[in-house]
C-alpha cells in the first residue's frame, strides 16, 4: 500500500526533473557556449576555409576530373597530390585520406574523410571504445580513433619523414572532419610524443584542425594539446556536444525516447563539478573556433562571426534544441561559413595590404596573446581539479622552460620501439588486473 501511495510522487518528481531540464534546454542557444570567448583574428583562422576544401577533394575519384566542386574549387593543384587512399587502401581500418604537397602555404597537408553511413567498418571504429579502456599520456582517448591513427602512421609515416627532410620549412597539417577530426587529432598526439620516427621535428611544425570535432580526449589533454590542436565548430553542431557514448547513441537508434529519456534524469542532476571531476569523460579537442552565424528568436543566418577560446569549463557541455543541429555537421556547410567569416575578417582587417614586417609583428602578438591564454587554461584546469592536469609524464606534460615559452616535456625522453606504428601504439599500455588497457609507467617514474 504504501508503495503504491509513493508512486505519484516519483512521477511528480520525475515530470519536474524533466520540465526543468526542458526549460533549461529551450533557453540555451549556441551562443552561449562562446559569449565570453575572444573574437577570432584572419590570421588564425585563414587555415580553415582552405583545408575544409582539401577534405571535400578526398570524396573525389579523379581530382583532374572532379564530379562536384565547391565555388571557387577545391584549390588543389593535381601536380602537388603526393598519394590518395581509398578504404581497399586501409583494408576499412580507417577513412580514405590523400596526402597534399601545398607549395602555396608551405605546408604539408595530410586530411581525412568523415563517416560514411554506408560503410559498416566506420561504425565499427566508432564503436568501438569502452569508457576507461585506452588511457593516453595520462589522460583517456577514444580506442577506434586511437588504431585508427595507428593504420594511418603505419602506412604513411616514412613518406612524410622524407617529406618533412625535403622540405625543413614546411609545416605538417593534419585535419578532418567527424570521424576523420578524432582520428587527425589523435594522429598529431601520437606524431608529438614520437617525432624522432619523423626526424626529430620541431614541435611548432605539427597542427591540427579537427572539422565538426568527435569528443575523443579527456579535459586534461584537450587543454594540454591546445596549442597544436585546434577544433572548428559550427553553430549547433551536435557532435562536439554529445558526450554520451557513441555506442550507446546507435545503439540507442530504435529506441531514441529512451535515450532521451535517460539523458534527461542524467543531465538534470549531474552536476558541473561532478563532469568536470570525471577522468573518463571526452571531449572536443584543442582550442576552439566557433561560428556563430544565427541568434536566437530571430529567423534566418546573420554575417558569421567566429569566436574563439581555450575554455576548461561550459566546454560545449549541453546539447542545443535546434533543427539546424544536424545540418551544421555538414562539411560543406562549413566551408560555405568559414569562407564568409573569413571573407568578413578581411574585409575589416584586410591583412593582406599590411606590410611584411608589421604583419610579422601583428603574426608575433597573437602568438603570445594564445600562449597567454594557454597558459591560463592550464591553471584554470588545475585550479578545478582536473584529474591528472598536473600528472608528471613525460608524455607532452607541459613546464615552465628557461626562456619562459610553455614547451612540451616529452622531448627529455623518447620512446624507443622498433616496428610498425600499430605495434608502437600497443607498447604504451599493458592491462591492469581488471583487464582494461592502461598506460605504462617507466619505472623511474614519480609515484
Amino acid at each position: 500500500m504504501s508503495i503504491l501511495c509513493g508512486l505519484p510522487l516519483l512521477e511528480c518528481v520525475y515530470c519536474i526533473g524533466c520540465a526543468r531540464w526542458a526549460w533549461k534546454r529551450c533557453l540555451h542557444t549556441a551562443g552561449h557556449d562562446s559569449e565570453t570567448w575572444g573574437i577570432a583574428t584572419a590570421e588564425e583562422f585563414e587555415p580553415v576555409p582552405r583545408l575544409c576544401r582539401y577534405i571535400l577533394a578526398v570524396y573525389e575519384d579523379d581530382l583532374r576530373c572532379p564530379l562536384f566542386e565547391p565555388p571557387g574549387g577545391y584549390g588543389i593543384n593535381p601536380d602537388w597530390l603526393i598519394l590518395k587512399r581509398t578504404y581497399d587502401d586501409t583494408h576499412r581500418r580507417a577513412p580514405p585520406y590523400l596526402l597534399y604537397l601545398d607549395h602555396d602555404h608551405a605546408d604539408i597537408v595530410l586530411a581525412i574523410r568523415g563517416l560514411n553511413l554506408a560503410n559498416q567498418k566506420d561504425y565499427v571504429v566508432l564503436l568501438d571504445n569502452k569508457l576507461g579502456q585506452r588511457k593516453f599520456d595520462g589522460g583517456y582517448v577514444h580506442n577506434g580513433l586511437l588504431k585508427a591513427a595507428g593504420v594511418v602512421l603505419d602506412a604513411e609515416y616514412e613518406t612524410l619523414k622524407k617529406l618533412l627532410e625535403e622540405y625543413p620549412n614546411y609545416s605538417l597539417t593534419f585535419t578532418g572532419h567527424s570521424l576523420g577530426s578524432g582520428v587527425a587529432a589523435l594522429l598529431t598526439m601520437v606524431v608529438v610524443q614520437n617525432r624522432h620516427k619523423l626526424g626529430d621535428i620541431d614541435r611548432k611544425r605539427v597542427r591540427c584542425y579537427s572539422i565538426a570535432p568527435a569528443r575523443c580526449m579527456s579535459l586534461n589533454l584537450a587543454v594540454r594539446y591546445a596549442d597544436i590542436i585546434n577544433s572548428v565548430v559550427l553553430q549547433d553542431d551536435f557532435l562536439p556536444r554529445t558526450a554520451t557514448p557513441l555506442e550507446d547513441i546507435f545503439k540507442s537508434v530504435f529506441c531514441l525516447p529512451c535515450l532521451l529519456c535517460l539523458r534527461c534524469v542524467k543531465d538534470t542532476f549531474t552536476s558541473e563539478e561532478r563532469k568536470i571531476k570525471d577522468p573518463r569523460r571526452l571531449y572536443a579537442p584543442g582550442r576552439l573556433y566557433h561560428i556563430v552565424e544565427r541568434k536566437p528568436f530571430r529567423c534566418g543566418r546573420f554575417p558569421p562571426v567566429v569566436r574563439t577560446g581555450v575554455p576548461v569549463d561550459g566546454r560545449f557541455e549541453h546539447i542545443v534544441l535546434s533543427c539546424n543541429a544536424t545540418s551544421d555537421h555538414a562539411i560543406i556547410w562549413i566551408e560555405r561559413e568559414a569562407k564568409r567569416a573569413l571573407e568578413l575578417m578581411l574585409e575589416e582587417d584586410p591583412i593582406m595590404e599590411i606590410p611584411v614586417k608589421q604583419k610579422m609583428e601583428r603574426q608575433q602578438t597573437l602568438a603570445k596573446e594564445h600562449g597567454e591564454e594557454y597558459a591560463a587554461a592550464l591553471q584554470r584546469a588545475v585550479k578545478l581539479a582536473v584529474p591528472h592536469a598536473v600528472l608528471p609524464s613525460q608524455y607532452g606534460t607541459f613546464q615552465d622552460s628557461s626562456d619562459g615559452e610553455v614547451s612540451g616535456g616529452e622531448s627529455s625522453r623518447r620512446v624507443m620501439v622498433g616496428g610498425s606504428w600499430d605495434e608502437l601504439i600497443e607498447s604504451l599500455f599493458e592491462k591492469d588486473e581488471s583487464g582494461h588497457m592502461v598506460f605504462k609507467r617507466p619505472h623511474s617514474s614519480i609515484v
